[in-house]
């Protein structure tokens, strides 16, 4: 918890000024502020697309209110980074707005939830949307507990940054989050505890081509790519006396920036509730119900799926100096599909989204780590939106790094995916890709994220 000096007044009316320092994360936490800030926020977006969009959308008035309560909701075929990534990050907002003021996980879930629909009642004047709603409402949550997370974690550790640096950083992390600490001073100036949460966070910079690709009906192609790319595991199973009481007290984060189409990748995955088990004195997990948001463009097609999956996370010492690590989850989720750069008759469509994950990484003590990790969602037609359309797509990545000095590393990384979709006015079709790069890794510590906890 980050300390500081002076009093605090608490705006209720009665209590006394608290010394800061002795303030723990929600003391003075507020019901009413998120709700304000987040009607407050829907408002001035709905303002600013109303002037710089150029859709009529957004005329919202006290007719469309109205008919939108009354009214039934459907699927929407907005631009997809609208759907799958704006109202997501829009979500996140929400979630960060309510977490920051002092509350719970699931209550500032539900301040998401209910934030979305409002945006969906009033925000637009079109029919709400059930894909929205998911997209902000339950992947919002999400991706902003992730941020939220990360945020607290700047603010918590030092890094050798001053207190100002800390700040800009967490908020450049998490706006809301930021928002809140810079207009309410101390009243939200205690820092959620990470309760000592075992992470590792790797950042990533490097060159990648493509070995393979089927291009379908994608209309762009880039044979080379610049990327950056980061990845953290929060609360890694294996680390003595942690516990996993509270909603992604474990989760995995990772997003790949490209110069082929700004995100290659957006993914994070969570347990909401479960419980850590040990067998014998070499292997410690988590198994419970995870909650994922994937976001997935790999130049061809685009895949974006909120999920719900039971799922396990462990870490096994096989010898003294080599631990294996891994995640495997199986779900069921909601999905967008599409193709990327394609023309607007294109497939494209929302559907239920069976889907399964398998993660591992061994770890050769400081000196080297091999990850491997596949994924497949199956895209149906049930909740189609009258598509009628079905996709199978899978996703495959193995890397290598090798330790240079310190945190400094190298890396090899060979990524693979494919598309196979079935639409009634298409037929059938293939699109494929797959990569190899060259990367310099830098570490947060000099274990490659394996947890000494024997």
């Amino acid at each position: 918890m980050l300390a500081q000096s002076g009093d605090v007044t608490v705006a209720d009316l009665g209590q006394p000024a608290v010394p800061a320092s002795a303030l723990e994360f929600g003391a003075n936490k507020s019901y009413s502020i998120p709700a304000m800030e987040i009607l407050g926020f829907d408002f001035l977006l709905n303002r600013f697309n109303h002037q710089f969009s150029g859709s009529n959308d957004y005329d919202v008035t006290a007719a469309s209110i109205r008919s939108n309560l009354r009214g039934k909701w459907a699927t929407d075929n907005d631009p997809y980074a609208v759907n799958q990534f704006g109202h997501p990050y829009q979500g996140s907002m929400y979630q960060g707005f309510a977490r920051s003021a002092g509350l719970s996980y699931w209550e500032s879930a539900g301040y998401a939830f209910l934030g979305s629909a409002a945006w969906e009642i009033a925000g637009e004047k079109t029919r709400p949307a059930i894909n929205d709603q998911v997209a902000s409402g339950i992947a919002g949550s999400f991706l902003g507990e992730a941020l939220f997370r990360m945020s607290s974690l700047v603010l918590e550790q030092d890094y050798g940054l001053p207190k100002f640096w800390r700040e800009v950083a967490s908020a450049a992390v998490s706006p809301s989050t930021g928002f809140n600490r810079l207009a309410y001073g101390e009243r939200f100036s205690p820092v959620f505890s990470s309760r000592g949460a075992f992470y590792y966070g790797r950042l990533q910079l490097g060159l990648s081509a493509a070995t393979h690709s089927v291009q379908g009906t994608s209309s762009v192609r880039k044979t080379n790519e610049v990327l950056a790319d980061y990845y953290m595991d929060y609360g890694l199973p294996g680390k003595a006396g942690y516990e996993y009481s509270r909603p992604f007290d474990y989760f995995a984060f990772q997003a790949t920036a490209t110069s082929a189409n700004t995100f290659e990748n957006i993914l994070t995955r969570g347990m909401l509730v479960g419980r850590s088990y040990e067998k014998g004195r070499d292997f410690r997990g988590i198994w419970g119900l995870y909650g994922t948001y994937d976001y997935i463009a790999p130049q061809t097609y685009r895949i974006s799926s909120t999920a719900l999956s039971l799922g396990t996370t462990g870490q096994w010492w096989l010898s003294q100096d080599i631990a294996l690590q891994g995640t495997t989850m199986l779900g069921m989720g909601y999905a967008a599909v599409g193709t990327l750069h394609g023309g607007p008759t294109d497939e494209y469509h929302y559907g239920v989204a069976p889907q399964a994950l398998m993660a591992m990484r061994f770890v050769f003590g400081n000196r080297a780590a091999l990850d491997g990790t596949a994924r497949e969602y199956f895209v149906s037609h049930v909740g189609s939106g009258g598509t009628g359309g079905r996709d199978n797509i899978a996703r495959a990545d193995v890397s290598l790094t090798m330790r240079i000095a310190k945190q400094h590393s190298i890396a090899i990384k060979y990524l693979w995916n494919r598309r196979d979709a079935t639409y009634s006015f298409l037929g059938n079709g293939t699109q494929e890709r797959s990569t190899i790069g060259l990367f310099y890794s830098y570490d947060g510590g000099s274990d490659f994220g394996a947890a000494e906890w024997r």
